[in-house]
């Protein structure tokens, strides 16, 4: 048999490529997109042909598999491929990672092209990564997954690329209407959101012109709790404490309770000093928090696909997307703060260590806090595209046009933070942290600093009048600091207190393109030649302004009581096992306490309300800064068969010019804010830039072994460019952790050599046996280190030693597996897909690389009749670190999942789907790795539910 490929052939397989490309050779390619799926078994014959023909090493997904798998974003619906998992932080799939590598290093696309991005959660910094929340499924026609590159596709991908295509009008039988209405509830909310979509698609009977228009609504509560944990401390810090704070071997303190100073002795003394002294390097979690997190997200969406053929050989297109997207949140964290300088460290009684931790301990009159955080935050993505093509017999040329925009961020963030002291001790020793209380004070912390007799017995977390903002005090013989900042006026010695701040950092993301392309059909072994050239200018920035609360007693000192306390929901923490007194907590309303905040309601007389600088503190103007990124490309790309081997060649040429631009500090010895001009004069702009070159050259071979068996192998010079947040300047300091985090603007690209192989056996209609080795070994690989640096420290307004973790080259890495997938439709309607990916990523230095995990498992049958459908999917991946934090590298541990759908044919133009997401109501469990502790896994920073998420859609089509 002879594979060599006509004309005819060889426009089938171009058009397996992205839709939106100019590489469509022929007009046959409508013809083949022009599929009717009826069903599940439907949509896995064309997800294995278009697989089984592709000259690249391509999954795919169809608008049928998109609806029938119980997903509300597209990014949850493409983990079933082979190689491709999610992280589900706040519960849903936000961030994907394509064979073992970080999310940061895949591409997704939208018909072919960049869609500006942006987060809304105020410590992620702008990326690469798409934000899969925002995508309606509705929206979706098919989804490409691109694990080997052409010369014809965009650089920039290490692990692959994702392309989502949307429909198109001219391959709509006729006037279509469609569309859903839904209502989502969470089991652990108890409470529910409805959504709903509609589109309408027309064309004319000449099919020279059409339409499509959609618009999708959908609203969903978000509720995560758990346990949390901010850094960690060491046994040294609690021996000799930091900056001359009490330590907890050698420092005494007067006790007032009785009305006289009654001098008490060290807290650490006997078997706790002995234990104390003997493991210095033994290591504890900073504080352990009760964590409650309400989210209200609400998506809009719209979009408008016009298609044009005034010429049988002319096309054109139009597409929008408009998405607004709210991500309000709320975050409650109440919490013993047991690793605080001042309150803290000098207050530990007695320890337990196990294998390299502290795995209890005990503290009399040591610090807790509330900390409450009213996020408003949105999302807006704009995409506005064109496309020109025209298709000869011999020959093809287009052009392609567009703009994208995303604005994003943090609008206002009003924090407030409530002081308590408490006797206390923790646990670590089970799976869960647990938290006890033996007594606390119901005054004010200043008040109660030097009382080392509780007041009250049990828990201060059940008393809203135990914790209040905190305030300055005046500098009297029994003041124990008189607060941690300058004073807000002049006013006699008043110091000012740190009650919280408020916070804006908005970010927007841009980028303009444009490109041509050509092929020409050749009547040789190469059967098509294809070349094009494409300029992109892209622009990612952030700003961020802010005030500290600088409360005084007696005015901006209210209590918790004043906003409207309740208890937590009765299913509080529920299905995590014994947490000891963290499941019994208060809230209050955070919407109150913003419009008490933002009324200015706490100042002294004597205070001026201010508004939010960027030069008010230096984190601030750290954050602020703006990255540009011009990209000059052009591709040479050849097309290949003779008899049973098939592929392509060729090399994309890629100039990138970049620039990153911040306020520096140019004062001596710090820029600190100051009343009077916020030490503007003190900054400066700054821009670093850096242009390079890369030659990308790539082979794609696929030799058809047999009727049934495809030999494939790929190999390729790839790049992957760093996160926009990496490349700027931005810096974040904890004042009390001694902690921090930032950007380095001399970031050099990735660079990646990926060799992959992969081999597939079509053993019966609609099935397969695949196998997938992949090698890709990547330079100039980009890790987080931590380092001392020395900064201002606005706590102590003096410079300190601060642990700071920025992103730097690392040297090279190595990810490295093997992927299995099985698809098999059997008889009487049932089916079954299942695959494995095994992946080993690790940097030459010995680090582990971010978000890779060595195992992934999905198992996913299904069912299908006449009028039902039904469909069950799980997933397992293993552990994998994410990124370094507050000096730790953190680690989410193994994470499984559940989900479910039924969909009943209640007509021919109406189905009623049910479907269950996270039925197990996973834990999502992260944790630090410290280097040389054994019992590293006790040191949880992250431990979540999100609850259980039921279904209900009745969707219509006419």
């Amino acid at each position: 048999m002879r594979y060599r490929k006509s004309v005819l052939s060889a426009a089938i397989v171009t058009c397996l490529s992205f839709s939106a490309h100019a590489q469509d050779a022929g007009k046959e390619t409508t013809d083949l997109d022009r599929v009717v799926v009826t069903g599940i078994r439907a949509s896995l014959q064309q997800s294995l042909e278009t697989k089984r023909n592709a000259d690249a090493i391509v999954d795919v997904i169809t608008a049928e598999d998109v609806g029938k798998f119980p997903a509300t974003n597209v990014a949850e619906a493409i983990t079933i491929i082979p190689g491709v998992t999610i992280d589900k932080a706040f519960g849903q799939g936000e961030k994907v990672s394509i064979l073992g590598t970080d999310p940061a290093l895949n591409r997704t696309m939208l018909n072919g092209q960049t869609v500006a991005s942006a987060d809304w959660f105020i410590t992620d910094q702008p990326g690469r990564t798409f934000n899969y929340s925002l995508l309606a499924p509705q929206l979706v026609s098919k989804v490409e997954v691109y694990k080997s590159p052409e010369a014809w596709l965009d650089e920039g991908s290490v692990g692959g690329t994702v392309n989502i295509s949307t429909r198109k009008p001219l391959d709509l039988e006729g006037t279509t209407v469609s569309g859903s209405v839904g209502y989502l509830y969470n089991d652990r909310i108890e409470s529910g959101d409805p959504s709903v979509s509609a589109m309408f698609g027309w064309k004319n009977q000449a099919n020279t012109f059409g339409v499509i228009i959609s618009g999708q609504r959908s609203d969903e509560s978000i509720r995560r709790e758990g346990i949390e944990s901010y850094g960690t401390v060491t046994g040294d810090h609690y021996i000799n404490s930091r900056d001359g704070a009490p330590n907890s071997i050698t420092s005494t303190s007067d006790d007032w309770s009785t009305g006289e100073a009654v001098t008490m002795p060290p807290s650490c003394v006997g078997s706790c000093a002995t234990t104390l002294l003997a493991n210095p390097n033994a290591v504890a979690p900073n504080s352990i928090s009760a964590h409650y997190f309400e989210q209200k997200r609400e998506r809009d969406t719209l979009s408008l696909a016009l298609q044009f053929k005034p010429h049988e050989k002319l096309d054109i297109e139009f597409n929008l997307l408009d998405v607004k997207a709210g991500y309000d949140n709320i975050s409650h964290a109440m919490f013993a703060f047991n690793g605080n300088t001042w309150n803290s460290l000098g207050n530990l009684t007695d320890l337990t260590v196990d294998g390299g931790v502290i795995t209890k301990a005990k503290f009399r009159n040591a610090l807790t806090v509330y900390d409450l955080i009213n996020r408003q935050a949105t999302v807006d993505t704009d995409s506005y595209d064109v496309k020109f093509k025209w298709t000869d017999e011999r020959w093809f040329a287009s052009a392609h046009a567009g703009y994208s925009k995303a604005t994003g961020g943090t609008g206002r963030q009003v924090f407030g933070e409530f002081l308590n002291k408490a006797n206390y001790s923790y646990d670590l020793t089970g799976k869960v942290p647990k938290l006890y209380f033996d007594g606390y004070q119901s005054d004010a912390i200043q008040d109660v600093a030097r009382h080392f007799a509780p007041a009250n017995p049990g828990s201060p977390f059940n008393d809203p009048n135990a914790y209040k903002l905190d305030r300055g005090e005046p500098c009297t013989q029994f003041s124990w600091g008189c607060g941690w900042h300058a004073d807000p006026a002049t006013k006699d010695n008043w110091k000012s207190g740190w009650g919280g701040n408020i916070v804006t950092k908005p970010t927007r993301d841009e980028e303009k393109y444009a490109q041509v392309d050509f092929g020409i059909q050749l009547e040789s072994p190469i059967y098509q030649l294809r070349f094009g050239a494409k300029r992109r200018e892209h622009e990612t920035s952030q700003s961020m302004a802010g005030v500290t609360l600088a409360s005084i007693k007696g005015y901006g000192d209210v209590s918790a009581e004043k906003f409207d306390p309740k208890q937590l929901p009765d299913n509080y923490l529920s299905g995590f096992g014994d947490v000891g007194d963290l499941n019994s907590r208060f809230m209050i309303d955070g919407w109150k306490l913003a419009d008490y905040i933002l009324s200015g309601d706490w100042l002294a007389p004597w205070q001026t309300m201010r508004a939010p600088s960027t030069f008010y503190d230096p984190s601030f103007v750290a954050n602020t800064w703006n990255v540009t990124e011009d990209v000059t490309a052009a591709y040479l790309q050849a097309d290949f068969s003779v008899d049973r081997l098939r592929g392509n060649f060729g090399v994309r040429l890629v100039r990138t010019e970049s620039d990153s631009t911040s306020w520096q500090c140019i004062g001596k010895p710090s820029c600190v804010a100051n009343e009077a001009n916020n030490y503007v004069h003190s900054y400066q702009l700054a821009t670093t830039s850096k242009k390079y070159n890369d030659v990308l050259p790539n082979v794609n071979v696929v030799y058809d072994l047999s009727d049934s068996v495809v030999l494939r192998g790929s190999a390729a010079k790839v790049i992957s460019r760093p996160n926009y947040g990496d490349m700027s300047t931005y810096l974040w300091l904890g004042d009390q952790t001694r902690t921090g985090g930032g950007g380095n603007p001399d970031l050099n690209p990735y660079e990646s050599t990926n060799l992959d192989f992969s081999a597939e056996w079509y053993f019966s209609e609609n099935a397969i046996l695949a196998g997938t080795l992949f090698h890709k070994k990547v330079d100039n690989y980009i890790l987080v280190s931590t380092q001392k640096e020395i900064h201002f420290n606005q706590a102590d307004q003096r410079d300190t030693e601060f642990d700071v973790s920025r992103p730097n080259n690392a040297g090279s890495a190595t990810i490295k597996g093997f992927s299995a997938a099985y698809q098999q439709t059997f008889g009487a309607g049932l089916g079954l897909l299942a695959n494995w990916t095994y992946a080993e990523a690790k940097a030459d230095n010995g680090d582990f690389l971010p978000y890779n995990s060595k195992n992934q498992l999905n198992f996913s049958p299904f069912y299908e009749s006449e009028r039902l459908s039904a469909r069950v999917t799980y997933s397992w991946r293993s552990k994998y670190y994410t990124n370094v934090d507050r000096g730790n590298y953190l680690v989410t541990d193994d994470y499984d999942s559940l989900d479910a759908s039924v969909n009943f044919k209640i007509t021919d133009n109406l189905t009623l789907g049910l479907d269950g997401m996270n039925l197990l109501d996973s834990e999502y469990r992260s944790y630090a790795e410290v280097p040389g502790v054994a019992n590293t896994e006790k040191l949880v920073r992250g431990l979540y539910r999100t609850g259980r998420r039921y279904m209900a859609t009745l969707r219509f089509q006419f």
